[in-house]
């Protein structure tokens, strides 16, 4: 079964895209190994896009962005692919999976394809296969890859562990020099976009834009950037203003860094990063399966709160539990 859709997929076929990433997306043991038999075989057609993550707070126009700034590369001829984190409800786990709504008009354009996911249990702003789901978008033929993280602040950074650039989407007056150093989201970012700079806005987004530019250069220069980088734009992703240049320093960047052989090693550095991380879910995994373990983390759990044992020590008598 997974060689017919690894043909379907490397000929670009979209509805075996969409299946195959409902497949990497599922937890039952016997879709992994058909998910895993899969990505190695598409894993040899050598494909790559670029790889581009999308974040910013909810409400700053990142789906409206999306749509604009695809529209933009699809009218270049690029295949665009995106891929929307939606965020899970901590209570039902369930979630609304609106991203694909509110970009109409990319969702019809044959050139582009649009995936929302759940986050799931997710931290970080993506969810757990979306590097496996960037695989086949780029198995499947498409130029581009757009991740839209869940949007929820400081602490996204996951996403710069699995793209080729870092957008930073933020709203006019959205903070000052203070506010733009900050560590964690700011200081990950390759390039900051300040949206909504048009009508009544335009004269606050360039202002906030020029704040971020002050805040950027007072920053430490980071060894895999060109001079000027990281760097802050205005745009409208209303209007259309400032996306053609937003585009032309993205691709900037990413032919500097591939050129200084920056690229390869950021992507080779990033799969170590997923590997581990694979590891430690699955170990949190198999935890969650075996029925004796969990019964002794709850036992411990219930000595911990009753303060009969510091959370270090049960800590580590659950890693050696798993050990044995």
């Amino acid at each position: 079964m997974t060689q017919d859709l690894a043909t379907r997929l490397l000929a670009g076929e979209r509805r075996a895209l969409a299946r195959a990433i409902t497949l990497v997306e599922s937890a039952r043991p016997d879709h992994r190994d058909q998910a895993e038999a899969l990505l190695a075989q598409v894993g040899q057609s050598g494909r790559q896009a670029l790889r581009i993550g999308l974040s910013g707070t909810p409400g700053v126009g990142k789906s409206t962005f999306i749509e604009a700034f695809g529209g933009l590369l699809t009218d270049q001829d690029l295949r665009v692919a995106v891929l929307a984190i939606d965020p899970s409800s901590a209570r039902s786990g369930g979630s609304i999976l609106g991203d694909k709504t509110r970009m109409e008009l990319l969702s019809r354009n044959p050139n582009a394809f649009i995936r929302p996911s759940p986050s799931q249990t997710n931290l970080g702003g993506v969810a757990r296969r979306t590097r496996d789901a960037v695989a086949l978008c780029e198995a499947a033929g498409f130029d581009v890859v757009i991740i839209e993280t869940v949007g929820v602040g400081q602490s996204e950074t996951m996403v710069a562990d699995m793209a080729d650039l870092f957008v930073l989407l933020l709203a006019p007056a959205g903070g000052d020099e203070l506010q733009g150093v900050k560590r964690g989201i700011m200081e990950m970012a390759d390039l900051i976009l300040v949206n909504k700079a048009d009508g009544a806005l335009k004269s606050t987004a360039i202002r906030t834009c020029a704040d971020y530019a002050g805040a950027l250069r007072l920053m430490r220069k980071r060894p895999n950037d060109p001079d000027g980088f990281p760097k802050a734009l205005t745009v409208s992703a209303a209007e259309g203003d400032g996306l053609a240049e937003a585009w032309a320093e993205m691709q900037h960047l990413h032919k500097w860094r591939q050129a200084e052989g920056h690229g390869a090693a950021r992507r080779a550095a990033q799969a170590r990063h997923w590997f581990e991380e694979e590891v430690r879910q699955g170990l949190l995994a198999r935890l969650q399966s075996d029925p004796d373990k969990l019964a002794a983390m709850d036992r411990m759990g219930a000595d911990v709160a009753a303060g009969d044992l510091p959370a270090t020590t049960a800590a580590r008598r659950m890693l050696d539990m798993l050990g044995g």
